[in-house]
């Protein structure tokens, strides 16, 4: 990567969107440990084009994200690829893409309720509310809202079928790092993950940095990780060759 041109700190029930170049790169750090982030992508010229969670999945045969992943649009292109996922304690990172989000009423029923008007800073967002605020920015509502990722949540599932959230490798200096692929609209909360059992909520502050980002060569590890991802490049190609 190259040097690092912007950062800010979201708090643990902040959240935020801005639009961000193709080329550019974004890392995500968990600082004190135990954060969740959860984000959505958006074409910003075409808004009906969105992160698409089902075919992100299916196309790298996976179910989880990890470094050497790309994030695929609903029209098979990629917003972004996962081009550094570095995990603190050693035992590899995990992120979440089928849980969603965190809502008010399951806010009120694990932690109470507070709101701005009364609470201020310390009121207890919920990430359904806070990516709303941010979509509204832009013209787009609840229907707009799609299946989500929630960076640094391991989400595993028991024989019975149960899933669970998995906190042993949600430690402190955890971090992720995404290039973008095409102009990307992104929108990000720093809430709890719907699966969060703590008895206090969490308020867990993760840093954003922005700059640019290396040039993509032939040799690119996420380009090649699945052969599928050399299809989602060359539609980018196509998409931005016909753009011209």
């Amino acid at each position: 990567m190259s040097k690092v041109f912007y950062s800010t700190t979201i708090p643990g029930n902040g959240h935020w969107s801005l639009e961000l170049r193709r080329g550019t790169f974004m890392k995500i750090t968990d600082i004190e440990g135990a954060a969740n982030v959860g984000m959505l992508f958006y074409n910003p010229r075409n808004l009906f084009e969105r992160y698409n969670a089902p075919d992100t999945l299916k196309c790298q045969h996976t179910f989880k994200l990890q470094r050497g992943n790309c994030l695929y649009s609903d029209m098979g292109r990629i917003f972004a690829s996962i081009i550094e996922d570095y995990s603190a304690n050693g035992e590899g990172n995990w992120h979440d893409t089928i849980c969603g989000n965190s809502n008010a009423e399951q806010i009120e029923k694990n932690f109470g309720k507070r709101d701005y008007q009364t609470d201020r800073n310390q009121w207890f967002q919920n990430g359904t509310d806070a990516f709303l605020v941010e979509l509204a920015k832009y013209g787009l509502g609840r229907a707009d809202m799609a299946s989500n990722i929630n960076w640094f949540s391991k989400i595993t599932a028991g024989n019975s079928g149960n899933i669970k959230l998995d906190t042993k490798n949600q430690v402190a200096g955890n971090s992720v790092t995404l290039r973008f692929e095409m102009d990307t609209l992104v929108v990000l909360h720093a809430c709890p993950h719907p699966l969060t059992a703590t008895e206090a909520y969490p308020f867990k502050p993760v840093k954003i940095e922005l700059g640019e980002a290396d040039v993509v060569g032939e040799d690119d590890f996420c380009k090649n990780f699945r052969p599928e991802n050399q299809r989602g490049f060359q539609n980018n190609a196509l998409y931005y060759l016909a753009a011209k």
